[in-house]
């Protein structure tokens, strides 16, 4: 399991979770499966469902009577659980990050320290790769992906150095990626920078804000009054959803609000910021360094 992916805030997070006896919770980025363990050892019965949408994680299971896994993507949360006779859970807790494993596994095309195929898909069966988005998309969507995604000042630059090089041959490598940007990478930022050309073109490749939301407002439909939601962020984009969901209800800046003025907010929020990693976790794991943990309980 360590192996796979070491688990981020686990304490703070599995805490967070106020397991009740005999309670039904979900754990929506199953992966190495550490948060679930640590879930299950607090359980009295009860019964507990992970989600995966990567094949590789089911090599992780537990061995427990109370254990359900679902390969499949979190965003149909809620149908899968109606299918398994589930109307209503006391806890859901997801870890957003791309686990150690995929960053770990070069031909999988995550990582930009590694020669490998452009590929960066979550689940495998996926037809979106990352290489077919450098070589298809148009210059005016792909400026887009890179500004909204990446959040990065030289997003047209960028697509258009990506759009130039495949006019002479057709960009099927991490390696050749990174070579036909390298004159638009900043001197002593040259991580962050790739880091966030890598990152939009993941989440375009896995739909990871789209997933996102649709899980989260599957959440306020099936999440018990009491109910802990526990997410865990990595990135402005991510931890911006999160917060406004777990303030609003919605992904929006602002609140709904009904015909006399008052804000819908279904949630008591637990942590008023964002849960960081310490010192020592970060030392152990340094990919805990950027990660915000919040904890929203429904009214």
């Amino acid at each position: 399991m360590s192996d796979y992916h070491i688990p981020v805030l686990l304490k703070d997070s599995v805490e967070g979770l106020n397991i009740s006896s005999g309670g039904i919770y979900v754990d929506a980025t199953f992966g190495g499966g550490g948060h679930s363990a640590a879930i299950l050892k607090k359980m009295d019965g009860g019964r507990l469902f992970a989600f995966d949408q990567d094949e590789d994680a089911a090599r992780n299971l537990p061995e427990d009577d109370r254990f359900i896994f679902i390969l499949g993507n979190f965003r149909f949360l809620k149908n899968y659980l109606n299918y398994h006779g589930v109307r209503s859970i006391d806890g859901l807790i997801a870890d957003l990050g791309v686990s150690s494993h995929h960053f770990n596994t070069p031909e999988r095309g995550f990582s930009y320290r590694s020669q490998a195929s452009l590929d960066m898909r979550m689940n495998q069966k996926g037809s979106l790769t990352a290489e077919k988005i450098v070589n298809e998309y148009e210059i005016k969507r792909m400026t887009e992906l890179f500004r909204e995604y990446g959040e990065l000042h030289q997003a047209h630059r960028i697509a258009s150095a990506i759009v130039e090089f495949r006019t002479r041959q057709r960009l099927e490598t991490t390696s050749q990626l990174v070579s036909c940007i390298e004159p638009l990478i900043p001197r002593h930022s040259e991580n962050q920078f790739l880091s966030k050309v890598f990152q939009a073109l993941r989440i375009e490749v896995n739909q990871e804000l789209a997933s996102l939301k649709e899980m989260l407002m599957s959440v306020s439909g099936i999440l018990k009054p009491g109910g802990r939601l526990v997410v865990i962020s990595y990135h402005s984009l991510e931890d911006r959803l999160v917060k406004n969901f777990m303030r609003w209800g919605n992904s929006d800046e602002e609140p709904v609000k009904d015909v006399f003025g008052n804000s819908y907010e279904p949630y008591r929020l637990i942590t008023r910021k964002p849960v960081m990693a310490g010192e020592n976790e970060v030392l152990i794991n340094p990919r805990a360094r950027s990660a915000r943990l919040r904890i929203a309980e429904r009214k």
